[in-house]
């Protein structure tokens, strides 16, 4: 084996340890952000389109509520990338954390910055669910938040995942458009883990 395929297997060993499943698309139900003159003003377009997109989970969904949701969907995500220096794309940036050359910023941590910080609002209309896509196949597992309106099964609710795009920029899509991931409650694959844990120690 040459030296450059000996590399290549490293690296694709460590993204296979590193977790969170690669993914081409960057198309949600929102499509790119719109073409503005200053990031500022770009930001600013993206919190008011994912304020649209939370309303629009039901008319019980406050407008307030959905807007400092979307702020800190947009916001915290950019925030913690710049403190975990996420200057990469994703699969690359996840090859520098199981390496030890970077701390933080693989997707579990993003959708864990981004539950602690819409949990801390305390939403009376808007309701959090964390999810897992790839549980259950060869594919790398992938995590993230899902807000639907208070009370309504999480298959009719919102992605936001700060991880696949890169860099802290938010994606987001509704759970059963997203064409990349198919995703179950984080209890759900935690359930199944532990029944086929169960299995396997009993032999069967």
């Amino acid at each position: 084996m040459s030296s450059r395929q000996a590399d290549a297997a490293l690296l694709a060993l460590a993204l296979l340890l590193a977790g969170c499943g690669a993914t081409v698309s960057t198309k949600g139900s929102l499509g790119a952000p719109p073409a503005v003159a200053t990031e500022a003003e770009a930001r600013e377009a993206r919190v008011a389109e994912v304020t649209r997109a939370l309303l629009a989970l039901g008319p019980s969904v406050d407008p307030a509520e959905a807007a400092r949701a979307a702020r800190l969907a947009v916001e915290v995500p950019l925030a913690r990338a710049r403190d975990w220096q996420v200057t990469d794309p994703p699969l690359v940036h996840n090859f520098k954390v199981v390496n030890g050359l970077r701390d933080k910023g693989v997707c579990q941590d993003f959708a864990d910055a981004l539950e602690i910080a819409l949990a801390g609002e305390r939403f009376r209309t808007l309701e959090l669910h964390r999810a897992i896509a790839n549980a259950r196949n060869l594919k790398l597992e992938h995590a993230t938040v899902i807000v639907t309106a208070s009370g309504a099964p999480m298959e009719s609710g919102l992605v936001l995942d700060p991880w696949r795009t890169g860099q802290g920029r938010l994606w987001v899509g509704r759970v059963t458009e997203d064409p990349d991931y198919h995703w179950e409650s984080r209890a759900a694959v935690r359930a199944w883990h532990a029944a086929w844990k169960a299995r396997a120690r009993a032999g069967t």
